[in-house]
């Protein structure tokens, strides 16, 4: 018994890691303007990279690798649809992410043999989750984060896009260049997300991402934009996560368990929604030659 809060400890900041970086990730995106409903695809296409690396390599630097070139490549093509070609942001999100949620089910048929999971994998070969290298990269996103938005002049140019991007424009900040790496840093993380994922579990499996993109982006939005904001509310969604792996050997029905952390992500964000204040031109298109009217 003594051990237990220990061992629920660290189930909890292993639940987290996957919700941090996708969320920091989400915090660069938006703060540039873009709402990136997309995340849910590039931690699940990150995930099948990984999966896919490894096991062709037998190399866990390969699969992080692959995992990397699969999430910037769907961030390239999602920023391409937004930044680019103007298109409505929340559609291609999930446009995105019914594509990815096809193409890796096609991806396990074909180079696996199966539509629901792919060959097991070693995933990364540490004893203990403070050993793992994918651990101490989310925290550093963490930090970084905070301090390349807050502290640098590529921070400032990035939120000057998301809360005026005309006026941005006017200063001489290219648009369209700063929301593209804002989308390309939440494709990355998104994608290093489902490489722990995948890791940890040792397969890939159809849709194994599983919501943490949408709560990722509620994480960010409780967090207030903010990096470590983001961090502390994915702590929180990891820790009802974690409730409900413990309750599900309880008395309570399975389906009532398993909602648990959406119905706490709805409440949580009817309390912190209205209270908070997103980049006042997240999810508006800039076209430079619009006229005011």
């Amino acid at each position: 018994m003594g051990i237990e809060p220990v061992v629920i400890l660290l189930q909890v900041v292993r639940l987290a890691v996957p919700y941090t970086l996708t969320s920091v990730g989400a915090t660069f995106s938006e703060r540039g303007g873009v709402v990136n409903l997309a995340l849910e695809g590039m931690i699940l296409i990150g995930a099948f990279g990984a999966a896919f690396g490894q096991y062709q390599t037998g190399s866990a630097v390969a699969g992080v690798l692959l995992a990397l070139l699969c999430g910037l490549c769907v961030a390239l093509l999602f920023a391409f649809i937004t930044v680019t070609l103007k298109a409505d942001q929340i559609v291609a999100g999930i446009s995105i992410n019914i594509l990815v949620m096809g193409a890796t089910r096609f991806g396990l048929s074909l180079l696996f043999g199966s539509s629901m999971n792919s060959e097991r994998i070693a995933g990364i070969d540490v004893p203990f989750l403070f050993m793992d290298p994918l651990f101490y990269v989310a925290v550093f996103s963490v930090a970084a984060g905070q301090f390349l938005l807050f502290k640098t002049p590529y921070g400032l140019r990035l939120r000057a896009t998301g809360e005026s991007a005309e006026t941005a424009d006017s200063a001489g900040i290219n648009v369209d260049r700063m929301r593209y790496s804002g989308v390309l840093i939440s494709g990355a993380l998104a994608a290093l997300a489902g490489a722990f994922l995948v890791f940890q579990q040792h397969t890939f499996t159809d849709n194994m991402s599983a919501g943490r993109g949408y709560i990722a982006l509620a994480a960010m939005i409780i967090g207030k934009w903010t990096p470590a904001g983001a961090a502390l509310a994915s702590l929180m969604f990891a820790a009802t996560e974690s409730m409900e792996i413990w309750l599900q050997s309880g008395l309570i029905p399975s389906q009532l368990v398993q909602s648990l952390p959406y119905v706490i992500t709805l409440f949580v964000l009817a309390g912190f929604v209205g209270r908070a204040s997103a980049p006042r031109e997240a999810g508006i298109p800039f076209e430079k030659n619009r006229k005011s009217e």
